[in-house]
């Protein structure tokens, strides 16, 4: 019985998105924003040369068509991309969602668009409302909390971590996305109080339209510095309807979840998940090529290109990130049976060269392998939702057309 594995590259966009003028990181709308496409040029002037160097190097992701996906996006080449035959079929997906978030885009490309406008708190000082922020310190059992505005989440630690630990207040920040950050050290304020915190304040932020409240773990000391676990959990707003998961789950179908796609979706029909950071998985991606039962949906994502390279804005690392999962991904396509399908994809941009630290609004790549090569040009994020059951031969519920 035919497997799908559905893979998010999280934030690698590829430009070109129609509404991109709509969207800002400050005062810049996102208009001519392209992840991959700013990525290779960089690369190919010599550019992106920490820890890699040349032309930025992703044979797998090209054979399957990704620098012909950049080409259809945006209307521009993307340096050293788009050479050679190509071997998947492959396109660019438009979001209609009115958000560049991971919530947004993750639903849709699960076959829900998101019904509602956001909530985003405002950038300034202090962001939250008075009854919010006292909220939360009345369930963390503080006087205050720290914080309560906009900033990088490395930036933040490493500014309010010695105070938060004198404290013992839990520091609360915010960005451009609908998400409420708590941050806290394992050792000083306690992991399981952490996560206690973000769950029991998730339901009164979720009711503002608020989309997630993340928990931040740290450890370290003001000697030597502070820095984030892989024991992050996100408390995002349930799917207002059924989703891809859901569908699979209900046809009788094993869902494994591989990162924060079991947060993402509140475990709404999601069978296994797998967690870590995204070498391991990787690791926990190559295990299921192999255990993922008969007729599975296996829904993976790998953050790390958005969280540790395109919100800090390195265009090195990013292109480092891009270069190992594509050796990665070339090994497991050699193993893949017959009737698999590996769908790889993203949630939206985050330009490392652009100004800002927030998201791109841009398209995404469509790239398939498992069956045979040609283009489905530009397609609807629900679209992939709908391609991917049809491959499953299981129902589709949502608004999207299969263009398989």
């Amino acid at each position: 019985m035919a497997r799908a594995f559905l893979i998010v590259i999280d934030s690698v966009g590829i430009g070109g998105a129609p509404d991109a003028d709509k969207f800002f990181n400050g005062d810049r709308p996102d208009t001519g924003a392209n992840t991959v496409g700013h990525i290779a040029r960089a690369c190919a002037a010599g550019q992106a040369e920490e820890g890699r160097s040349g032309p930025l190097h992703l044979p797998t992701l090209d054979a399957l068509g990704l620098g012909a996906a950049v080409k259809l996006a945006s209307g521009e080449a993307a340096a050293g991309l788009g050479v050679g035959a190509l071997t998947g079929i492959w396109g660019a997906a438009t979001e209609t969602s009115p958000g560049k978030d991971t919530p947004s885009g993750h639903w849709e490309l699960a076959g829900v668009p998101v019904p509602w406008d956001w909530h985003y708190f405002p950038d300034t000082t202090p962001s939250f409302p008075p009854d919010l922020s006292a909220k939360v310190a009345e369930l963390a059992g503080t006087d205050g909390i720290l914080g309560d505005c906009h900033a990088s989440g490395t930036q933040i630690i490493a500014d309010l971590g010695a105070e938060h630990i004198r404290s013992g207040w839990p520091i609360c920040y915010t960005s451009a996305d609908s998400v409420l950050q708590i941050a806290a050290h394992e050792a000083h304020f306690g992991l399981d109080r952490l996560l206690q915190l973000c769950q029991d304040i998730a339901p009164i932020v979720h009711a503002m339209k608020v989309g997630r409240v993340i928990a931040r773990p740290f450890v370290g000391t003001e000697a030597d510095g502070f820095t984030r676990t892989t024991n992050r959990h996100d408390y995002a707003i349930a799917p207002p309807s059924p989703t891809l998961c859901d569908w699979a789950q209900g046809a009788g179908r094993a869902v494994y979840a591989i990162g924060k796609i079991g947060d993402i979706f509140s475990m709404q029909g999601i069978d296994e998940v797998r967690k870590g950071s995204d070498a391991q998985l990787m690791a926990d991606l190559n295990d299921l090529i192999d255990a993922a039962a008969d007729g599975s949906l296996t829904f993976a994502n790998f953050v790390e290109f958005d969280s540790l390279y395109g919100h800090r804005r390195d265009i090195s690392g990013y292109a480092r990130g891009l270069e190992w999962f594509d050796a990665e991904l070339g090994k497991i396509l050699l193993r893949l049976r017959p009737d698999d399908l590996v769908l790889v994809t993203a949630d939206h941009g985050n330009d490392p060269s652009w100004s800002g630290t927030d998201h791109t609004r841009e398209r995404v790549p469509v790239l398939i392998a498992g069956k045979g090569a040609g283009s489905c040009g530009l397609v609807n994020f629900v679209d992939i939702a709908a391609s991917v059951a049809a491959h499953l031969d299981i129902p589709a519920h949502g608004p999207g057309r299969s263009f398989l």
